[in-house]
């Protein structure tokens, strides 16, 4: 009788985790659009009043003077570039968690994803993020950034079926600026270390990285996808050198990042154990007290009243919804303990 019980009580709580392992998977999959859905509206809002008050954009040319691109007439997936006027570099100068720019990839299906300033935990749960050491897209030297590819939105989630050609268009305030590929070499991308920062640094030339973890629902590794703009940069922002230096510690000649990994500052918050363990309890309150409430009910009325099934289970009605908000939410703080880029 006792072995009975004991494995009865083993069974149900094996499957009340598995159950809730299970729900987790769904909301790291699906859940966390929902985030980052909220998020991006805002987003773009705000970028849309930031562009509201520049009074001139700058972008791409293939020629001494400034371009803006355009939809090919006939193939959607190439664009045009049209003569425009260069902008100042007196613009706004982007904060930590600002909207800096959106970012298209047609034949990936991305179409005008806000990128934001940073790469840390929040930012990327926001959009894909700028590293802020690296020029912003659009200008002299290796524009970075770096995104989901399975969570939150998932971005960069085909990232890997880019080939050389193909096109990535960035919107900043300084106008539009067209891409192209070309780090495909026979047919593979780039796979490196999570430590190997040098697909960071300055290349020599004018370029867009893009960086995510590879394999799909994996940390190991990074694949890096690097494009060529095509055409003229804009110049920096009047006090971006100043914001970058405290961004970045350059090393000697060597141009080396003071950053140790592509994600380093990825790797989940400590400081959020406290509110996913409050939460946890708070869902195993709600389901304990919904759960001693209907076996109360049932103690109280007895075996022969009739619908009684209908009256025990009545607490459930109430308490369920309870503990799936709580357990929404208690999901997002465990989240936090968590790598994000992935």
């Amino acid at each position: 009788m006792l072995l009975s019980r004991i494995l009865g009580g083993l069974g149900r709580t094996l499957v009340t985790a598995g159950t809730l392992i299970l729900l987790f998977v769904a909301y790291q999959l699906w859940g966390t659009n929902i985030h980052t859905a909220r998020a991006q509206n805002a987003l773009t809002d705000e970028f849309a009043e930031v562009l509201a008050t520049v009074p001139s954009t700058t972008s791409t040319s293939t020629t001494s003077t400034s371009t803006t691109s355009t939809t090919v007439p006939g193939d959607p997936n190439q664009v045009d570039l049209v003569p425009t006027a260069l902008a100042p570099a007196d613009l706004p100068l982007p904060e930590y968690g600002d909207p800096i720019a959106s970012i298209s990839i047609p034949k990936i299906g991305v179409n005008d994803v806000m990128v934001v300033e940073g790469v840390g935990l929040d930012q990327l749960k926001r959009g894909p993020g700028h590293y802020q050491e690296t020029p912003l897209p659009g200008q002299e030297g290796n524009a970075a950034i770096a995104g989901h590819r399975t969570t939150y939105g998932a971005p960069f989630h085909n990232v890997d079926k880019l080939e050389n050609g193909d096109q990535i268009t960035v919107r900043t305030m300084q106008g539009d600026f067209v891409y192209e590929v070309d780090s495909v070499v026979d047919g593979d991308h780039l796979i490196v270390k999570p430590d190997q920062v040098e697909v960071l640094e300055d290349k020599g030339d004018n370029r867009l990285t893009l960086t995510a973890c590879h394999p799909k629902y994996s940390l190991r590794e990074r694949i890096i996808i690097s494009a060529v703009l095509v055409g003229q940069p804009a110049p920096p922002i009047v006090g971006q050198e100043e914001a970058r230096e405290q961004a970045v510690e350059i090393v000697g000649e060597t141009g080396s990042y003071e950053r140790t990994e592509i994600d380093g500052d990825l790797s989940g918050e400590s400081a959020s154990k406290s509110p996913a363990i409050i939460w946890g309890l708070v869902c195993a309150g709600v389901w304990l007290a919904t759960w001693a409430v209907s076996k109360l009910l049932d103690r109280r009325i007895g075996k022969r009243r009739k619908h009684r099934w209908m009256l025990t289970w009545s607490p459930y009605l109430v308490g369920v919804p309870v503990f799936f908000i709580c357990l929404y939410v208690f999901f997002e703080r465990f989240a936090n303990l968590l790598p994000a880029n992935y």
